[in-house]
């Protein structure tokens, strides 16, 4: 113990020779604190409420004997681990097709990967039901099938890894682009055989990537409940929206936390597992040395086989958002199919001030989001400090809980002095950028782990501050995780609900938001409406993030960036 102490002591001091990289760290630090751990600890002390003022821990002793609840635990699980593995899987074979095998099409590809991610909540899973559904366009118009087995585990699975997915994309894209493919190209010619180079040299040097998205994709999906609230039904529970369900429908604050914090229990399990895993091994292949060779891993017959694999991804993801956009100018989905823009007028008429309001709240958020990310994966990779693992696992919390038990903490944490945003555009600014962050922080990870630490010392040595080494170095090298960062913060901004719901006022509201009412009142052509100008908008914005991230690399003397 007096060894760890002095260890402590000696990498604060060390932290304080730059007073503005400890004034970082304790700024991060603190704000952790207060807008992730505080928060959930309000919810937890909610959990332990049993009644007339007295705490304790009945609450938990319900959930543990309710054999419903017991289901919705093992549902979650192993939805979560399926779909975690599945659309791991999906994401990388798209990246690689991308960024190694070059296969035609790559630019549609790389649209097609990311539009899913941008859709807003429930329209997805909507969309699964009226394709599949009892009326569905592909079961009941065109195969005359009644009765399709589309509620459950069948219709959650395929919404699962269809709007997850592209989570995966992200991140191992920007760490295939930053593979050195000289290795690749040396094994082969010593005489490795390309299945050989790829499973003994492509693969290890990808594995905290592909780590790195397994996990997201699993505390994402075990915390969402969108697309379960629609497709699981009473036969299939999820714990999530059992959460959800507790805190709006019944008013059961208490056992709808207490299901929550059980949420978190695997999802720490996850985290500390992947971080075994990853720290195993040493994955450093950016030097700082010229990179000018082409690989040759992927064979014709692979590049061909990736193709077809790409366009079969791309005509579902086709098919499930072709019902939104039809739905959007239709007049009645299902039963009236004439073109109408009626839906439109009434999103810029009745709902525009919802539309404006997202915008801003968005713009605001993503910048500050993005950064703050790639700050701490810096933070902790790169530096040696008192608390790094707490740091590091705080930032990941609010991934791993239900938005409604976040949205539920922040009213709990935030509706008194000193901090009292109830109702203002700071509690949602701040719900964004801490919610949000842990995909940038990770992408940061797995970039910064295959990054050799030498180049940013060399700056270091020549006299540059800590700040200027991560402005001008550091933050240059990781573009590609800086984006991964920014894209994500800024879809789910424009896409949240589950927390943002809490969080809305008179004064500020979302069109996810007027989306849902849509959606509960059965008007499903104003919520298609809502929905493909969300995409719209959303794809216009990375438009935006590429071009000025493309600009600011190319500054630097960097190769130009391919999204």
């Amino acid at each position: 113990m007096a060894h760890g102490i002095s260890k402590a002591a000696a990498e604060l001091r060390r932290a304080a020779l730059d007073p503005v990289l400890l004034g970082v760290i304790l700024l991060v630090a603190g704000s952790l604190i207060v807008f992730v751990l505080y928060p959930l600890i309000s919810v937890g002390a909610a959990s332990l409420d049993v009644g007339g003022g007295k705490t304790g821990l009945g609450v938990y002793r319900d959930v543990i004997r309710s054999a419903y609840l017991r289901k919705a635990f093992y549902n979650s699980l192993m939805m979560s681990t399926l779909t975690a593995l599945v659309g791991t899987l999906i994401g990388f074979l798209f990246a690689f097709a991308v960024t190694r095998a070059k296969v035609p099409l790559s630019k549609f590809f790389n649209i097609v990967a990311v539009i899913p991610i941008v859709s807003p909540p429930f329209i997805g899973a909507l969309a699964i039901i009226m394709l599949f559904g009892n009326n569905g366009l592909i079961t009941w118009n065109l195969l005359k099938i009644q009765n399709f087995p589309i509620y459950g585990f069948n219709g959650l699975f395929l919404a699962q890894v269809v709007t997850f997915f592209p989570v995966a994309y992200l991140t191992l894209k920007g760490v295939l682009e930053s593979m050195n493919p000289v290795l690749e190209d040396a094994a082969l010619d010593l005489g490795g055989s390309r299945w050989k180079v790829f499973t003994k040299v492509t693969l290890p040097l990808a594995f905290p990537g592909i780590a790195s998205s397994v996990l997201l994709l699993f505390v994402e999906t075990l915390a969402d409940f969108g697309n379960p609230l629609i497709l699981a039904g009473s036969k299939f529970p999820i714990l999530s929206v059992q959460a959800y369900l507790q805190i709006v429908g019944m008013y059961d604050l208490p056992k709808g936390a207490a299901i929550s914090v059980l949420l978190l229990v695997p999802s720490l399990i996850f985290f500390y597992a992947q971080r075994a895993l990853v720290n195993r091994r040493k994955y450093t292949t950016v030097t700082g040395k010229p990179q000018q060779s082409t690989t040759q891993i992927v064979s014709p017959g692979a590049r061909i086989a990736l193709f077809v694999f790409c366009l079969f991804v791309a005509l579902v993801v086709g098919l499930i958002y072709f019902s939104i956009v039809v739905g959007a100018f239709a007049k009645v989905w299902g039963f009236d199919h004439h073109l109408t823009l009626d839906h439109f007028k009434f999103v810029f008429g009745v709902g525009f001030k919802a539309v404006r309001d997202t915008l801003m709240i968005a713009g605001i958020a993503t910048p500050f989001a993005g950064l703050l990310g790639m700050v701490i994966a810096f933070l902790v990779v790169r530096v040696k400090f008192p608390g790094r693992k707490f740091v590091e696992g705080v930032s990941m919390l609010s991934f791993a809980v239900p938005g409604t038990v976040i949205g539920i903490g922040y009213i709990l944490a935030f509706n008194h002095k000193p901090l009292a945003l109830t109702g203002t555009l700071a509690i949602l600014l701040l719900n964004f950028v801490f919610r949000y962050i842990p995909v940038g922080i990770e992408s940061g990870k797995a970039l910064l782990a295959s990054i050799d630490p030498s180049i940013e010392e060399a700056a270091v040595n020549l006299g540059a501050d800590s700040r200027k080494t991560f402005s001008r170095i550091t933050l240059p090298m990781i573009l590609p995780a800086f984006f991964s960062g920014l894209v994500f913060a800024f879809v789910r901004a424009m896409t949240a609900v589950s927390a943002a719901i809490f969080l809305v006022s008179s004064r500020w509201n979302l069109m996810t938001v007027h989306i849902m009412a849509q959606v509960e009142s059965g008007n499903l052509g104003a919520a298609a409406a809502y929905s493909l100008l969300l995409v719209l908008i959303v794809a216009a914005a990375i438009s935006l993030i590429r071009v000025a991230l493309k600009s600011q690399y190319s500054k630097y003397g960097g190769a130009m960036l391919h999204f």
